[in-house]
Formats: structure tokens, sequence, C-alpha cells
């Protein structure tokens, strides 16, 4: 194909880039591959997208500028021709249950503003304006519950579940522990009010008083006397150890509730709080005007709990212009027909290209963070695809992440949309088949981390047969070889019966054990429903653990709707399991301060080595010395955090290394302590190839270090902070942890989409891992789209045979041979090439 001009890159050293140059084609779907860690996003994301928004940025005035959460301005020495970007990146859902699908797509302002200007509204109301059917607004809200739909009691049965235990014996759960705790209770001494009785026990009214009253008396406070004893001091004016203020606890709970910070203290005062739907908008969140207008019979509140399947069979007659309601409108409101046949076929354009991208199974109430990444992202590309934007680079991480290859041919097509109307696409990408799609491909590598950065070929696709060095190159033109052996006879089959939950209804399931299964279908069928939620939340059961299965939920913990199994048991099979290990892609911290060697416990055996050397035995410094955690070691100045926060007035804050340690994180003194003549920073910012080579001789560190390689994750840096993790990397180390423990067999496993984020040669390093422990005698359960993976597997489980309404049941079960011969299967035509 011709292309209309070129993008020129010279110099390009961002992160492990080596002074890379290329020319790449403009209005074209250019996508880049290489190995996880090759510097491929280095390339698209660090470098040309951050150099297109820097651009943008220098336009806009400082004050604007403040609003951008601008990334750091790359480094490179020149680039010539690039037009604006806009980044598509694989996040987690936004942290606002506030925001929803219909926020992200703007549909809810249409339907607002539908049900304003052409809504069915009851004799001799007058009208409405469009932010009267928000709930987010004073004019929306039902007054009742204020917009959140359910209303909140805190009662003496929530703040002390065991009415048989004493003040002292933290009877009031729902007062903080600790410290703060300890002054209550002191307050209440002080008061007369007895901590040693029995709470039933207390008069009724010194009960409602402690756990009810807005007053907040402040009184002496004198720690470990009786209250007798503590009157004789008030009487003879002994200075208190301190004034003590006392909150009651229910002033207690709605304050921290309302004013924390920390998700974690949100999470524990709002178990105290019972919710129940509100009386008055039953759950709808908007006052009585609003929901009195309908529109095609239903309110607003009903119709955005329709899936958009569905929505878009009731629009498509109003759109044309049929709709019997239109004929009968055009008598009294002329103008109205107008409105709603305009605003229709807008609606109705716009869920067709959600539709196109299979999320017809979503609903426009449907919160984000309940999506996965995935789906936030083709999300975001339908709203780019309507925004008839020209002359733009699309920059996209991995959009095929947790697709169907059914689902993959709708987003390809969405590309092709967006490609047509005159923009460029820089795509990020593994999927083989959206690398043959390509029309110029851009090849990282050879390897990763510090043994990657270099372009191995930039040019047609054909081109990259011919390049030795490519690992890229086996997987599109090579066909890989086919499964050989056999699969693997189960040792039994843990049974599930009556599973309901989500889409899946009265579902019975069995899995095999002592094997590899994956469980497919398309995106939105119930696969994670069945198996990282209900499997995992009865096996738990059983076990006795307590999971946490709302996935990566940031949001407000009043506001989440709480989706529960209503249904599902085990029936068989539990006898062979002893433990479970979820591995997710959940971050392994929320902080700089956790990182690789931290989680996988391996610096516990670093430390012990620097502390061990005769300089660290001398000064008597222990294994906490070389902690960046802990007082003695770190640098005082940034307290081991390595950076410091700079703020700059009108622009974004920015982190700089730390002056007092350069970043090292320690004390002058804890660096001159050497091991093999590194200090443990130095050894910190090792990379895990890097590392293995210096460690070799010791045992322990070596074992770790080799798990965490054969996981493909060799080119992290021991001290990477677990902020700079993808999900897919962080659930690497997961793997890596437990892959060092000593097997015992009768686990189970489970894991969702291990492969998102690997290429194809990293995906078989996985599979050799993941069949190692299938040998030990586990059990392992995968939710998988990746063919080479389905058809390595022992037994297969497919989901669907669509996505939401339509899906939900076991469309076929069996070894991957017996699934390509189902015809109702939507995976069976995709796996047939690999088997």
């Amino acid at each position: 194909m011709e292309f209309r001009g070129f993008v020129k890159v010279k110099g390009a050293r961002e992160h492990n880039l080596k002074n890379i140059s290329l020319e790449i084609p403009r209005d074209a779907l250019v996508v880049f591959t290489g190995i996880s860690g090759s510097g491929k996003s280095s390339l698209a994301f660090g470098t040309l997208y951050a150099e297109a928004q820097r651009r943008y940025l220098e336009s806009v005035s400082p004050y604007a500028r403040r609003l951008f959460n601008q990334m750091a301005i790359p480094e490179v020495d020149e680039i010539e021709g690039l037009p604006p970007a806009v980044a598509l990146q694989q996040q987690r859902g936004g942290t606002s249950t506030r925001s929803s699908v219909g926020s992200v797509t703007t549909l809810s302002n249409l339907l607002r503003m539908l049900y304003s200007r052409a809504g069915d509204y009851p004799e001799g109301q007058g009208i409405i304006y469009a932010e009267s059917f928000s709930p987010n607004t004073p004019e929306g809200a039902c007054p009742e519950c204020h917009g959140l739909g359910k209303v909140y009691e805190i009662t003496e049965k929530t703040m002390v579940p065991d009415d048989t235990l004493t003040i002292r014996e933290k009877a009031i759960a729902a007062w903080p522990s600790a410290w703060q705790g300890q002054n209550q209770r002191d307050i209440l001494t002080t008061m007369g009010i007895s901590i040693d009785t029995p709470w039933k026990d207390l008069p009724k009214k010194d009960r409602d008083w402690i756990l009810f009253t807005e007053e907040q008396p402040v009184v002496p406070v004198y720690s470990g006397y009786t209250h007798e004893e503590i009157q004789r001091f008030i009487k003879n004016k002994r200075q208190p150890d301190y004034m003590g203020t006392f909150t009651g606890a229910r002033r207690y709970v709605r304050h921290t509730f309302a004013n924390t910070q920390s998700a974690l203290m949100k999470k524990r005062v709002s178990q105290y709080m019972l919710s129940s739907e509100c009386p008055l908008c039953h759950g709808k969140r908007l006052r009585q005007e609003s929901l009195s207008i309908k529109f095609a019979g239903y309110d607003i509140a009903e119709i955005s709990r329709l899936a958009l399947n569905r929505l878009a069979i009731i629009f498509e007659p109003y759109a044309t212009g049929s709709a019997p309601a239109l004929k009968k409108l055009e008598a009294k409101h002329p103008e109205k027909v107008v409105v709603a046949q305009r605003i229709a076929e807008d609606f109705l354009a716009r869920v067709q290209v959600m539709l196109d991208l299979g999320l017809g199974y979503l609903t426009i109430e449907r919160s984000t963070p309940t999506l996965s990444p995935g789906e936030l992202q083709r999300l975001r590309l339908a709203t780019q695809v309507r925004s008839n934007l020209f002359g733009v680079v699309y920059v996209l991480d991995e959009p095929s992440a947790g697709l169907h290859p059914a689902d993959t041919e709708a987003l390809l097509r969405a590309l092709d949309k967006l490609k047509a109307s005159g923009n460029s696409l820089f795509v990020v990408e593994h999927e083989i088949d959206v690398i043959r799609h390509a029309d110029w491909i851009v090849d990282v590598g050879p390897a990763a981390g510090e043994k990657g950065g270099h372009i191995l070929y930039s040019g047609l696709p054909d081109g990259l047969k011919n390049v030795e060095a490519s690992l890229t190159r086996h997987y599109i033109y090579n066909d890989m070889p086919k499964p050989t052996s056999d699969s693997r006879i189960p040792t039994g089959w843990l049974k599930l019966e009556g599973v309901t939950r989500n889409n899946l209804s009265q579902l019975d399931a069995a899995f095999p054990l002592g094997v590899l299964t994956s469980v497919t279908g398309v995106s939105g069928s119930g696969k994670s429903t069945l198996v990282s939620q209900v499997l995992v939340e009865l096996v738990a059961d059983q076990l006795g653990l307590q999971v946490d299965i709302s996935g990566d939920n940031e949001a407000d913990p009043l506001e989440h709707d709480e989706v529960v199994t209503l249904g599902g048991q085990i029936t068989a099979g539990m006898k062979n399991i002893k433990r479970m290990v979820v591995v997710d892609q959940k971050p392994i911290g929320r902080t700089p301060r956790s990182n690789l060697a931290t989680y996988t416990g391996l610096f516990d055996h670093v430390r012990k080595l620097f502390a061990a050397t005769p300089l660290a035995k001398s000064r008597k410094y222990d294994a906490g010395r070389f902690s960046f955690n802990v007082v003695k070691g770190r640098c005082p100045h940034c307290e081991g955090e390595g950076m410091v926060m700079v703020e700059l007035l009108f622009l974004p804050s920015v982190y700089t290394p730390c002056p007092t340690c350069g970043g090292t994180r320690y004390n002058p003194k804890t660096l001159e302590i050497q091991y093999k003549d590194k200090n443990i920073a130095e050894v910190l910012s090792m990379t895990v190839d890097e590392a293995a080579n210096f460690f070799d001789e010791d045992a322990a560190v070596s074992r770790a270090l080799e798990v965490v390689r054969e996981v493909g994750l060799g080119y992290l840096r021991l001290g990477q902070p677990a902020t700079e993790l993808s999900g897919g990397e962080a659930q690497r180390i997961k793997l890596a942890t437990e892959l060092q423990r000593a097997q015992h067999g009768q686990t189970l496993y489970v894991l969702d989409e291990p492969t998102t984020g690997l290429h194809p040669s990293d995906v078989e390093r996985l599979m050799l891992q993941l069949n190692r422990l299938v040998d030990a005698g586990n059990t392992v359960i995968l939710v998988e789209h990746d063919m080479h993976v389905i058809a390595e597997s022992d037994w297969v489980i497919d989901i669907g045979p669509g996505a939401g309404e339509d899906g939900g049941k076991i469309v076929a079960a069996g070894v991957p041979t017996d699934i390509v011969k189902v015809k109702r299967s939507r995976t069976g035509p995709y796996l047939v090439k690999y088997i």
C-alpha cells in the first residue's frame, strides 16, 4: 500500500531503548511487537505518545496544564511528522461507582435529553430539564437517599455484635482499636460509666448515650485508674495525663466514612452500616417527578438497566420514524417527534458501534469499576469511532486483551473504520491475528529489559520472515508444532450444582481434578463468574478460607452494588483438595515500597547475606538495617521512598530522585556495607537476570531468582516498585512466589487469563510452569482465550454461546478435539487450526 507520510524518530533512549532511530508510516495500522519487556511500550507510549502530548500541552496555558495528568518528557533527540495523539491504555475501571457505561460513552446525556424533550409526561406536569434525570445532581437526586438508591442505618446490633462483652473487652466493635479506642474507654471511666460490666447489663440510657450521642464532652483523663481514684484526683486538682474528647460510636462511624482517605478504613466502618433499598425511589435513585416521565413505556431508571442489544431493538423504530408512539405524538406535539427521532438516531448509531465491538450485553447503568480492562478499553474505542476525529494517532495498548477471537474480528473492523477516517493507529500487541492484520510491523527486541530496546525490524509484514533475531516471526509465519501428547486422565471430579450468579442460572458444572482445564467463551459469557467468583467462593468456604472476589474495586463500599451468588454448592470432589491458590491480576502492592524482591520473599535472604558480612557484624547491624522500610537503615529525608515530590506552581507535581540519597533509599552508613563489592541499593537496581549471576553461590537466592526467570520476568529490576508493574506482571510474580513453595499436591490453582500481555514465546514458558504444577499432583483451572493454551489443555469447558443474556450455558465440555465438533461452540472454529 501507498503511505502518505512518515513519522521519523531519531535517538530514542526512553527506558531500555538503545538510542534507536526509525520511520513509521502515518494513516496506517502499525503494530509494535516483541516479547514482554522488550521496549514496545517505551517506544509507543513512553516516546511517541508522550511527545505528542507534550507538544499539545505546550500550546495550552500553564493554568490549564495543571489539569492534565502529564507524562514525563521523553528522552529522544527528535521526532518529525508526529500528529496529535489519543492514548487508549489498559487500565482498571475508574475508581468512582458514579462513573458508568452511560457516562463514559455519553449515552446517559442523550437519554436525559430525550426524556426531558420528548418524554411522555403525565397530564399537567411542567417540563423537567435534563439535569433532573441524573441522580448525581441536587435537581435529580431522590430526597430520601440523596441519589444513592439505598438508605443506611447504624444500629446497636451492628456496632455491638456481642453484648456479653464489657467495654474493656471491646464490646463496641465500631470504635477504633488501638490508642483511640483506649482513649474513649478512659473517658468513660472518668465519667463514671463502668467499662467492666457486660454491655447488656448497663442501663439503657447509658448505652444509648455512648452509641448515639452527638455531644462531645471534654474531660480529664488519668490512664489506668478507677472512677473513685479519678474523682479523688479531680478533687485534689491533680494534673491529668491529658484532656480527652468523647465521640459517640455512631458519630465516629459516620465521620470516618465521610472523611477518611483510606479505602481500608472506609471498608472497616462500612460494616457497621446496614443498607436497605430506599423506600421512596425503590433503588432508582431519582426523585418521583423524574420517574413519572416515560419513553417507550419505561422510566429512565428502567431503560438504563436494559442490555444495549435490547435498547437497539427499542430505539430502531423511533430512529426510522416507524414507531406507533410517534404517530400519536405528531397530533399533539409535532416538535417532540423531530427531537425523538433525531436523538434516537444518534443513540442507535452509538450503540451500534458498541454492539460491533461485542459489548451488547452491557447496560447503561453498569459501573465502570466492575468492567474488565479490555471491556473499558473497547468502550473508549467505541466513543472514539463515533467522534469522527481526523488526522490523529491512536496509540492502543493490547486492545485484544481479554478478547475471544470472535470479538477480536469485531475489534479489527472498528480499527479499520478509524483508519478509513484518515487516522493513524499505533498498536502494542501480542495477538497473532492483530499482528497479521497490520500494514506495518515494528519488532522490538531481541530479548527483554537490558537485552531489548533494539529495533529488529520496521517495515511491511512480509519482510519480517527473514529477520533471524526475531522471536515473533516464528509465530506469524511458521505454523507452530501441534500438541502431540495425549490428554492426562482426571483423578476425580469437582462437581458444582445449581450455580446462580450474574448471567448463570441453575448451572451444573464439573471440573476434572489432577489436570489442566481451560474455561473458554466470548467476552461476557460468564467464564469469570463461574471460575474466579463462584468456584473460588465455594471452595474457599469448604476450606474455611477468607477470599475477596470483588475484583480490583476501589469504589466507595457503600455505593458498590454487591453482586451475590444466589445459589450453588459443591456436591463432590472436595476430599482431594487441601488448599487453593488464586493467582489474579490485582496489584502486589499499591505503593512504591512493595516490589518484586519484597513480595517474593527474596529480599529477606538478600538482607541476611548483607547482615552476615564482617563489617555489618562488627557494627552489630542486623537484617532489619537493610530494609528501606525501617528507620535505622533508610534515608531520613525521603524515608526510604527514593523519590521526593516537587510542587510546581501551575504545572503538574513531579517526582525526582531524593537529593540526599540520590534515589538509593538508604542512609550513607548502610551503603558502606558491601556484599561482593556491591551495596544493597546496587543489588536492588539489578535485573533478575543480572542478580542470578551475582548470587550464583547462594542456593536460596538462586532458586527464587530462577523461578522468576522461568515465568519470563528476568528483565524486571529487583527493586522495581509494584506501582510500575502491569496486571500480567503482577500475576506472574504471584505465580513465581507460589512455584518456590514445596509442592505437596492436592492444591487447586485458579488463574484468570494468565496469558494477558504475553508474547507467544512467553506463553510457552508459562505453560511449562503450569504443567509442572499439574505433574506434581495439583489441579490447574484457567479462564483463557489463547488458542495455543486451549489446544494444549487436558480438558476444555466452553461457555456461551454468546454474551450476557445469550450466555451462561455450558455449550461444550471435553478434550480439545471434542470441542471442535460442537456446532454451537463459538470457540471451536478458531481452535481447529491449533489441533
